[in-house]
């Protein structure tokens, strides 16, 4: 089922007016002109050099609050709820579950949603920057999980050291049916808003129907 995010697409401010050369001077003064767009930063698990520290990801949350009378500002956590998350289903197989999160991901980002409110888990093999950035030890991992400000990819043997996000996505790309059944459940209990799986819809139903 086609992956349908329900954030608004929240789009760039346009450009002020340009400033225009004052009448009477012998010489135009030049006009300023727009320079380069900086380069997105790198996504987790892309190809290319190993990336730097990522930018603050909260400025579109601060952009878009509304202005108030001298009230303090809303803390940027994640949005969870008591009540239980919206669950969509992306039919996938285990060798393209992952490649499924990922455009889900990409879809949520497109739709204005910050990098720091997606966790993804997988059930099989490690996603590439989980396996790159454990590398470098498991402190220096969980040390940008807890930083909260990109997308946060772990296994479903250790999921339950994440913290609750807006959004849980999990590939169910392998594994044993223990694995799925671990990633289901912790999505669930982490997820606030949305819950997003991608594998097999009778293995997840029969899953989810088990009181997940």
């Amino acid at each position: 089922m086609p992956l349908i995010p329900e954030e608004p697409q929240i789009h760039e401010k346009a450009q002020g007016p340009r400033a225009t050369p004052a009448s009477g001077r012998t010489a135009p003064t030049p006009r300023p002109v727009p320079g380069p767009r900086p380069a997105a930063p790198p996504r987790p698990g892309r190809p290319g050099p190993v990336r730097p520290a990522p930018p603050a990801q909260r400025a579109s949350r601060d952009t878009a609050a509304k202005p108030g009378p001298s009230g303090p500002a809303a803390p940027a956590t994640p949005e969870v709820t008591s009540a239980a998350p919206q669950i969509q289903l992306i039919p996938a197989t285990p060798d393209g579950a992952l490649d499924a999160a990922e455009e889900a991901v990409d879809l949520l980002l497109d739709s204005g949603r910050t990098p720091g409110d997606v966790l993804v888990i997988t059930t099989g093999e490690l996603h590439p920057w989980a396996a790159h950035e454990l590398s470098f030890g498991d402190a220096a991992y969980w040390a940008q999980h807890d930083a909260g400000d990109d997308v946060f990819y772990t296994d479903a043997a250790v999921a339950d050291r994440a913290a609750s996000r807006a959004v849980v996505v999990v590939a169910i790309n392998g594994g044993p049916e223990a694995a799925a059944v671990t990633a289901l459940t912790v999505a669930h209990s982490r997820a606030g808003a949305l819950l997003i799986v991608c594998g097999d819809p009778q293995r997840i139903n029969s899953v989810l129907g088990a009181g997940v």
